[in-house]
């Protein structure tokens, strides 16, 4: 279901009924926020097509990854377009549009959905990327709206980057901080209840954090150097990214618990919560595997995106995170301990 831009309607904000978005609510509230950015997008967005056309060049293939966001009510929109372009981006593939699912409880108002879709264009404004079509709808099988996103990149063929690329004996480097998504989302989900215990400016610094969700600048510079493998830090944490990724590849891991990166804030809103800040969902943070990660650091560095060399690939098949003397061996990644906090 996609449109044209037609005479606007009068403004409104009334609770949108079961079911399909009417054409009218459909024209003002997201087909306005649609804009037209890529040259690959043949059909995009419009009332009536069921279909979004792209063309790429011969030497090129499709990448596609798909999310649903449901752990947050806040900044939605903008969660759910980063999110999914993170996943493509850990390819090495450029993202070109979003495809979207929009479920709305019953009750919910014209505002909430507009609000969604201003978030959701200036993510792509910052991405300069394309929405593409998709569908909306009121429906009482949720309580919360729901946002799928379905994200298309390009990338010439012979430079794909697979999470299972990476061999013994690399450099394991972790961009920026673990922890930054989560700590963003609780800080926001409960921000009255934070500052009964720190500073105003603490819990604001804290629900800042999402302006690092984006990996994609980081994955251009990464796929540039030459990268054997690349895994976005998301649900699970470090802990669960570093299984998956070992798992993927077929090697071990051996981390320094000391030179994984995470901020104070993270460090202290954790604490509060009894949760682990290692096992927190931490969109903004990327795994590279490379075999000259010091170089890669420094390239990172020069532009400004902060990043160290955590730990090497192994030939066995341990997944091992030392702390000093202590040894710990990592296990299969569980549920993620933002839903201890936020339901």
């Amino acid at each position: 279901m996609i449109f044209t831009e037609i005479i606007d309607i009068e403004e409104m904000d009334e609770k949108v009924r079961v079911g399909k978005i009417p054409e009218s609510v459909l024209v003002r509230s997201v087909l306005k926020k649609v804009k037209d950015r890529r040259e690959e997008v043949l059909i995009g967005a419009s009332v009536g097509e069921d279909c979004a056309v792209l063309q790429l060049k011969e030497d090129e293939v499709f990448v596609m990854s798909t999310d649903p966001i449901t752990g947050t009510t806040k900044d939605l929109g903008k969660m759910a377009v980063h999110v999914t372009a993170n996943d493509i981006a850990s390819s090495g593939a450029e993202i070109v549009g979003i495809m979207l699912t929009i479920l709305l409880p019953d009750g919910a108002k014209e505002s909430d959905l507009k609000a969604m879709m201003e978030q959701m264009d200036e993510a792509c404004e910052e991405l300069k990327i394309q929405i593409l079509g998709g569908h909306t709808e009121v429906t009482k099988a949720v309580n919360q709206p729901i946002i799928t996103v379905t994200g298309v990149g390009k990338i010439k063929k012979d430079q794909v980057i697979v999470t299972s690329g990476a061999g013994p004996d690399q450099d394991v480097v972790l961009t920026k901080w673990i922890g930054l998504e989560g700590t963003s989302i609780i800080a926001k989900e409960k921000s009255e209840e934070l500052k009964k215990r720190y500073p105003w400016a603490f819990v604001e610094k804290a629900k800042g954090f999402d302006q690092y969700i984006s990996v994609v600048p980081e994955a251009k510079i990464a796929t540039k150097h030459g990268v054997s493998s690349m895994h976005d830090v998301t649900e699970g944490g470090i802990f669960g990214a570093l299984w998956e990724l070992a798992e993927s590849s077929g090697v071990g891991v051996d981390v320094d618990l000391k030179k994984i990166p995470v901020l104070q804030e993270t460090i202290e809103i954790c604490e509060y919560f009894c949760i682990n800040p290692y096992l927190l969902i931490s969109s903004g943070a990327m795994l590279m595997v490379s075999e000259r990660g010091h170089d890669l650091v420094r390239k990172l560095e020069r532009e400004g995106i902060h990043s160290v060399v955590i730990g090497k690939t192994t030939s066995s098949h341990d997944r091992v995170v030392r702390n000093g003397e202590e040894v710990r061996y990592l296990e299969r990644p569980k549920t993620d301990e933002l839903y201890q906090v936020v339901n």
